[in-house]
């Protein structure tokens, strides 16, 4: 047996042999002094030399706060018990001064167990016939909360609290090893990190926040007092109540006691009495569905980043692991959310499409060379309440089903399980990526009849001719000879048909997957699997879902001139030591590139999608016109990109792009795929992303894009 060991059971022994602790027993408890001074000198002590050395500390569950990319506006917070660890130098001294008044003013004169606080209780119970003053000093507080916070099970939990002998004895002993390990104020700091203050709010930063929006540093003399009453019985002292008497009566008593003291003169006790509570009440969000009202559609953009963060190993080894880390782990989490670029595009996004219609109508802009998530704005907002919802807009249903408009947590954008929707033409750049790789160049020609006969076979219906799939053109002006340049600007399906007969479906399909797309859908799955994918003819006119998310990454990617970055929330990450956190000793917040596309295939392809927005290509003609050339000329800069809608109008998109920013908007119904959204949406998500860029890069230089070489032109 360890000397500490005889010296820790040893103080306890000799308090045991005082008559100490059968007085602590009863200064606690209701029950007879019996109880344990039956158990004699040597049962008490052998008792003691059962019980645990040490006391085992586990670090307490912290809230991890999320900011949007400035590090300062807050997006909200997570965690199960609110609390963030604070330092004694970020506290204000008069909290200190308030706590040891309030709890234990002989706290620098014991070690662990007060003798005469103890002898003190023993005197006035008696008196009392009963339990009228308890004898827990701070430090066995101390030792109590850290045995509740480090319970592993609900048994644990309740011997750490329940009104025992055994759990007396316990906490003397370990307050003792405490005061041997820990200095005072090490003792003080952690008790002041873990006592519940009400309200959700676990120690003195959280209980600042709650009580007061403020730091514990600025906390005035009435504000500690406050606060430190709060301790003995949160509920019964609660000054958020309508009646504040009880309150004010504690921390009367608290500032009557630091004067005691001497912690505060008589006259700043006397002016501080005099003072009324004023509170500063605020609610600390949790989670997604907290977000402020003001900014409820930040909420869409936290849930893809709490789908994210259950992705990520380096938190965890389930996803379930892994949110339970983000809610005790105290981060300090920089996102990507850029507010100013977030406010355009929800501002451009409501102009078209109120919050009361069934459509969606959303957008998301990337920064290219990153994958960061710069806004994700959509005509809904982000909540579970769905009382006063639209009736849903498939009218098969019955009257009584309401629809997921204008509230929903559905992830419309990105993120979690939804499969998007069909994106439409857009499809058609993975098909002509595919072609650029196998070094055909932007000068390929095809005569591109209204309707073609193509080699995939399909089942009956109006796109087929006998077995074969004949897909048609939307207009009659796109029959004739048509290159990449043209057939892209002006979206000819009939030519990329032939294009992808010619590279091969199985290899636009590949080139989706390689630039960040991933099948939702059983039928997607099904197709995408190599031995289908070569006869997916219709896969280049977009029929398969993606998100807005997975689209705009596709364009930045080409920004980026070839490199591709996964789609990123966050710009930092710090633990509640202010380290990065890492994972394989790389800073889990960086972006994770790599090179997927050769700069001229992704600069070929560029020159292409000039066509589309009217700008025009550096290297060949794009044929008198391109499909959304309202896009440059609202802009007003360098700028490429594609549109798509489906068969029928049932979706609508747009994907553009600038050196410097990427963004893809659609509108769909995603409660019914069949709702058509019509022919007057049709350009709802070109002007949304023109708009949005333009307003995000003013000022900014007007950056452009570089031409490809001749080996993918000619």
């Amino acid at each position: 047996m360890t000397s500490r060991r005889h010296t820790v059971a040893g103080r306890v022994a000799l308090l045991i042999r005082a008559g100490l602790i059968a007085g602590l027993v009863i200064a606690g408890l209701s029950y007879p002094l019996a109880a344990l001074a039956g158990m004699g000198v040597k049962a008490g002590t052998d008792a003691l030399e059962n019980m645990p050395e040490e006391l085992t500390e586990v670090p307490p569950a912290q809230t991890t706060y999320v900011y949007a990319n400035d590090g300062k506006t807050l997006l909200t917070m997570f965690y199960e018990e609110h609390r963030k660890q604070a330092s004694l130098k970020h506290m204000s001294p008069y909290i200190t001064k308030a706590i040891i008044a309030s709890e234990d003013s002989r706290f620098y004169d014991h070690n662990g167990v007060d003798a005469k606080g103890v002898a003190r209780a023993f005197v006035a119970n008696q008196k009392a016939g009963g339990v009228s003053q308890g004898a827990s000093t701070l430090t066995m507080q101390y030792v109590r909360m850290a045995l509740r916070d480090g319970a592993k099970t609900p048994k644990q939990a309740l011997e750490a609290t329940e009104q025992t002998a055994a759990r007396k004895l316990r906490e003397m002993r370990l307050a003792i090893e405490v005061e041997q390990r820990l200095s005072k104020d090490q003792i003080l700091e952690r008790y002041l990190n873990a006592a519940y203050f009400g309200h959700r709010a676990y120690g003195i930063h959280a209980a600042s926040e709650v009580f007061f929006s403020k730091t514990p540093q600025d906390l005035t003399l009435t504000e500690a007092a406050l606060l430190a009453g709060l301790v003995k019985a949160p509920s019964a002292y609660d000054p958020a109540t309508k009646d504040q008497r009880a309150a004010l009566q504690r921390r009367n008593y608290v500032i009557d006691q630091m004067a005691k003291m001497g912690s505060i003169t008589p006259e700043e006790s006397a002016a501080a009495k005099k003072t009324e509570i004023d509170l500063q009440l605020s609610e600390p969000p949790n989670d997604c569905v907290s977000v402020s009202r003001k900014h409820n559609d930040w909420g869409f953009f936290c849930d893809y980043f709490k789908s994210w963060w259950r992705e990520q190993a380096a938190f965890g080894a389930t996803p379930q692991d892994r949110e339970e880390n983000l809610r005790r782990g105290g981060y300090r989490v920089i996102t990507s959310l850029d507010p100013k670029i977030q406010k355009y595009a929800m501002k451009h996004v409501l102009a078209k499409e109120k919050r009361s219609s069934p459509f969606a109508h959303g957008q998301v802009v990337i920064e290219p060379g990153t994958g960061r998530l710069l806004s994700m704005a959509v005509n809904r907002r982000y909540s579970l309440d769905q009382d006063d919802n639209g009736r849903h807009s498939d009218r098969s249903l019955d009257d009584d089903v309401k629809g997921n408009y204008p509230n929903t947590v559905n992830p419309l954008l990105g993120g979690g399980s939804m499969a998007g929707y069909q994106a439409g033409s857009t499809f058609k750049i993975f098909t002509m990526l595919a072609a650029l790789e196998e070094d055909l160049p932007l000068s390929t020609s095809f005569y591109s009849p209204q309707r073609f006969v193509s080699k995939y076979i399909t089942a009956p219906g109006p796109a087929t001719c006998g077995v074969h799939w004949c897909p048609k053109n939307s207009t009659a002006s796109m029959t004739g000879r048509q290159t990449m340049w043209s057939g892209f600007g002006k979206s000819v399906n009939t030519y990329f048909v032939q294009l992808e007969q010619r590279v091969g479906a199985e290899k636009a399909v590949k080139m989706a997957e390689r630039l960040g797309l991933r099948w939702r859908t059983e039928v997607d799955r099904r197709l995408a699997e190599p031995e289908h994918a070569s006869g997916w003819g219709a896969f280049t006119l977009g029929v398969s879902d993606a998100t807005p998310v997975e689209m705009a990454n596709v364009f930045a990617t080409l920004a980026a001139e070839g490199m591709y970055c996964e789609p990123l929330p966050v710009q930092s990450i710090r633990n509640p030591d202010g380290s990065h956190a890492l994972r394989d000793g790389k800073l889990i917040g960086a972006p994770r590139c790599h090179r997927e596309l050769s700069v001229n295939v992704a600069r070929a392809a560029t020159d292409a999608a000039r066509c589309v927005t009217g700008y025009g290509a550096e290297r060949g003609s794009c044929g008198g016109w391109g499909t959304s050339e309202m896009v440059y000329a609202t802009l007003e800069r360098p700028v490429a990109g594609k549109s798509g809608t489906t068969d029928g109008n049932k979706t609508a998109w747009f994907s553009g792009y600038t050196p410097q920013m990427a963004a893809a908007a659609f509108v769909a119904d995603p409660d019914n795929p069949e709702h058509v959204v019509g022919t007057g949406r049709s350009t709802m998500s070109k002007f949304t992303v023109a708009e949005t860029l333009r307003d995000a890069l003013k000022g900014e230089p007007k950056e452009k894009f570089t031409p490809p070489s001749d080996k993918l032109v000619h």
